[in-house]
């Protein structure tokens, strides 16, 4: 069970959670220090980034994708490597939102929204982005901008965090996109505005980060300016990409972007790049295509290509991110009408059109776009896991067991491959296999927030015959998925089974204690969650 938060993150973000909802009109927010670096501690920092990245998760506002949450996170872990501050902690996920953003939150939790990876044209491009966010965060302009605004919001991360929790009880369909639009706007810096000082500031030190970890130095300059250039004379500010909103490009930022990565490259002529994530070469194609505005149609990228865009992992996530994020059926028929085209027809968009026919139902049709792909990249994870998913969904369960299992072998510490490889052994309905994929998955548990590794363990251990376990983790799953209440009541009644041991009472009886306080919390201010959506006591 992940360690609920502390009583001063539950007391602001249920305080903020009832002045988003409008249930009180003199709502006096807690005062967190009079100075920046007082506002809170770094272990505070952080609870407060994990709750908004779990209320985020709870309603569907990520890209929840094992495989994509890897890729990100080795992305943006190679940037923080190469930072000035290497040992801070930081969390990097997909925000399921079309609008052109990313954003940092306390905690070094970073969010960059599908749509902005839709339009990059270069893994440069992506780490461009998000070292510019994690300039933001290790030059401290989070709690620079917390305290100038602290009259109004001292703790801006909170007001996303009420605004969530406040949409998380509504039911209405429409709740969720109306949050997002609203909490995550204040905390992609709308109301704590970073200044231009501070904008410059994370260009330099992020442009330094990129060069550092062996990325195009000019790619964020290029990236922005690419950005400024959709803004048209006359055209409505909400035309705009909110990326522009929440970090306002002028000319003279993009060229002393420019300026400083014209002085780096200089200064590292004749040194070699380092390669991108992934160093398979794949066969050069045509330029990425991109997504008009309406999703209807494609048309060619004419923009400068990075050398590192050409077929790579990079190219493989962001379609696929494209379809996670998108209508597959849809997806699945503007793929198969633009792949006629030559300059579309790119090993990234075939394994787009996979990825589109295995979310849509079509699994063998899938099989057929994925294994040409693999004459000429048999070693690629990313193609093999992908034809085991299609395998599975065309139910030919033998030939994707038998991928997964070659893959966990080669690679045991795969996230993405062991989660697939215990969904399958768990399908198969034999206890031995479901026992194979609870210990397969165990290692994973104490290091994840995700409600999906718990619920695939809980089944493994259920038709595995461990009952206990599996109940266990059913509540876990649970309480990360937002559901504490429900959480809580599957423990107590787990607790009076009469042939539990001392070791299984044992870490029950701690679960519920770790709970006990927090819902205490969300009682006493009358927080809506999923499971209590009145927010009264129970």
């Amino acid at each position: 069970m992940r360690k609920p938060l502390p009583r001063l993150a539950l007391l602001a973000a249920s305080t903020l959670a009832t002045f988003a909802a409008g249930a009180q009109d003199n709502v006096r927010l807690p005062d967190l220090g009079s100075s920046a670096a007082g506002l809170l501690s770094p272990r505070e920092a952080n609870e407060y980034g994990a709750q908004m990245l779990r209320q985020m998760h709870t309603l569907n506002l990520t890209v929840d994708d094992a495989l994509v949450d890897q890729y990100i996170n080795d992305l943006g872990y190679r940037l923080v490597a190469a930072s000035d501050r290497p040992k801070d902690h930081f969390q990097f996920f997909i925000v399921n939102d079309s609008q052109i953003n990313a954003f940092a939150a306390p905690g070094g939790y970073i969010g960059v929204n599908a749509g902005l990876i839709d339009i990059t044209t270069s893994e440069s491009e992506l780490a461009g982005v998000i070292a510019h966010e994690i300039g933001h965060i290790t030059q401290n302009h989070l709690y620079r901008a917390f305290e100038d605004s602290k009259k109004n919001a001292p703790l801006m991360a909170l007001v996303l965090l009420g605004a969530i929790a406040a949409g998380a009880g509504g039911g209405a369909g429409d709740a969720a996109p109306a949050v997002l639009m609203g909490g995550q706007g204040l905390i992609m810096q709308r109301q704590i505005n970073f200044t231009r000082k501070d904008e410059i500031e994370a260009d330099r030190t992020g442009i330094q980060t990129l060069a550092n970890a062996g990325y195009d130095p000019e790619a964020m300059a290029e990236f922005f300016g690419r950005m400024q250039d959709t803004l048209r004379v006359g055209e409505d500010e909400e035309a705009a990409p909110s990326l522009l909103l929440t970090h306002p490009v002028t000319l003279e930022r993009i060229s002393d972007a420019k300026a400083r990565a014209r002085v780096i490259t200089e200064r590292n002529a004749g040194k070699p790049r380092q390669p991108t994530l992934d160093k398979a070469s794949w066969e050069k194609s045509t330029a990425p295509v991109l997504y008009v505005k309406d999703n209807t149609q494609l048309a060619p990228n004419r923009s400068k290509i990075a050398p590192d865009s050409a077929g790579d992992t990079y190219a493989l996530m962001r379609e696929r991110i494209r379809v996670l994020s998108g209508d597959a059926r849809k997806l699945a028929d503007i793929y198969a009408t633009n792949l006629k085209r030559k300059d579309f027809d790119t090993a990234a968009n075939r394994y787009g059109y996979a990825i589109a026919l295995i979310r849509s139902g079509h699994g063998m049709q899938a099989v057929e776009q994925i294994q040409p792909l693999l004459v000429s990249q048999p070693a690629s994870v990313v193609l093999r896991l992908a034809l085991a998913d299609a395998y599975v969904e065309a139910g030919r369960h033998g030939d994707a067991m038998a991928i997964y299992k070659t893959l966990h072998e080669n690679s045991p510490r795969n996230g993405a491959v062991t989660l697939g490889y215990a969904r399958a052994l768990t399908d198969t309905g034999r206890a031995d296999e479901s026992r194979t994929a609870a210990t397969l998955l165990r290692p994973m548990l104490d290091d994840s927030d995700d409600p999906e590794i718990f619920r695939t363990f809980a089944r493994a251990s259920e038709r595995s015959g461990d009952s206990v376990r599996a109940a266990e983790a059913y509540a876990d799953s649970a309480y990360l998925a937002g559901r504490p209440f429900d959480a809580m009541e599957q423990l107590r009644r787990l607790l009076k089974r009469d042939d539990l041991d001392y070791y299984q009472r044992s870490r029950i009886q701690a679960r519920i204690s770790d709970l006990t306080p927090l819902l205490l919390e969300l009682r006493k201010k009358r927080v809506t969650t999923d499971d209590n959506p009145d927010g009264r006591s129970q």
